[in-house]
């Protein structure tokens, strides 16, 4: 069965971060919207290499309307996570147990969110202390699946085994 997933990105994304999984989702029958401040906006991975067109805007968005939750790296979560409108958006997705894939610094946004408390989680080496500050159990492993709703990874070397896990909860 086909799922919708929100993913919330902005400029300076981990351009790998996002395009590869999103092929897989897609390939997999799934649907995306991508969400920003504004829709319609053209927003660009850190790379330069990828360009992805807005579909909604934050404000027009509930997180009752999707299955999952989608956070690729690079500066994005971190800018993100600066408007409490995407942090409220994130701890919903956690609250529901909806599954959330967060990659890199994607779980920068779930540590603003409160949402990471004896979650088994892995992330960029630099945000490794945060996670634990934030009451996480880290793990310095390509892949780490909590429950059947969290998947996090450190890093673009990670994406096989991030996309594998992802694409396993959706099934």
């Amino acid at each position: 069965m086909s799922k919708h997933i929100a993913v919330v990105l902005t400029d300076y994304f981990e351009d790998i971060e996002y395009t590869d999984p999103s092929k897989a989702f897609k390939e997999q029958g799934h649907s995306l919207t991508t969400i920003e401040k504004v829709k319609g906006k053209t927003v660009t991975g850190k790379q330069g290499e990828a360009r992805v067109e807005i579909d909604a805007s934050i404000d027009e968005v509930d997180s009752s309307q999707f299955d999952a939750l989608f956070i690729p790296g690079g500066f994005s979560p971190d800018q993100l996570r600066a408007d409490e409108r995407y942090i409220r958006f994130a701890k919903e997705f956690m609250e529901d147990q909806k599954p959330v894939f967060a990659i890199c610094h994607g779980p920068q946004l779930l540590i603003s969110a409160e949402a990471l408390n004896n979650r088994d989680v892995t992330g960029y080496q630099s945000i490794m202390i945060d996670l634990k500050n934030a009451g996480a159990n880290v793990h310095d492993k390509e892949v780490v699946v909590c429950g059947n709703q969290l998947v996090t990874s450190r890093k673009p070397d990670d994406l096989p085994a991030f996309t594998r896990e992802s694409l396993k909860l959706l099934s």
